[in-house]
């Protein structure tokens, strides 16, 4: 004999579940980006290299770029605002006593330039660490990957840096006093 089967257990399974994926699912509300000045759109100039590695000028200007999109606020090479500077890394240096662990610094110089006046400038250091390789080529690449993750950082670092903090007062007030 069977029993009979309760109906609200269904539903309530998917409710609980609906109610976890609506707790994780990752959105949220950003305000939109805007540069001292207020600039609403950017241009990312090509960061001179003054490092070893071939390819860190370019990871820190697709970085920026890539933010600066994420944020709503790219814009071509005709824009009035745009951001430029240089970047170099300093040598990976063993940080371990069995020198398996190799530490890595990414020193980046950025300028906020409007209509060829500088409005901002900016300073960043981020440093890191990688694993060893098997071999000097998988070392290297670690290392190179490990750079391309404190490019991100120092994109995120010096938008955060160049962001009018004036304008987004006012909207951030507003909201909290609702």
């Amino acid at each position: 004999m069977r029993r009979p089967r309760d109906a609200r257990r269904p539903i309530a399974v998917l409710l609980a579940g609906l109610a976890a994926l609506a707790a994780g699912c990752g959105y949220g509300f950003s305000h939109a980006y805007r540069a001292r000045g207020g600039a609403e759109r950017v241009h990312v100039r090509a960061f001179q290299n003054l490092s070893s590695d071939p390819e860190l000028g370019a990871a820190v200007t697709a970085a920026l770029r890539e933010e600066l999109a994420r944020r709503g606020a790219s814009a071509g090479p005709d824009a009035p605002v745009a951001i430029e500077g240089e970047v170099g890394a300093g040598e990976g240096l063993p940080s371990s006593v069995t020198g398996s662990t190799f530490h890595v610094v990414l020193n980046a110089r950025a300028r906020l330039v409007s209509e060829g006046k500088v409005i901002a400038s900016l300073a960043v250091r981020r440093d890191g660490d990688h694993l060893g390789g098997a071999d000097p080529l998988e070392t290297e690449g670690r290392r190179a990957l490990e750079l391309r993750r404190l490019a991100a950082d120092a994109a995120r670092q010096i938008l955060e840096g160049f962001e009018d903090r004036d304008e987004r007062a006012p909207a951030a007030q507003g909201a909290a006093g609702r």
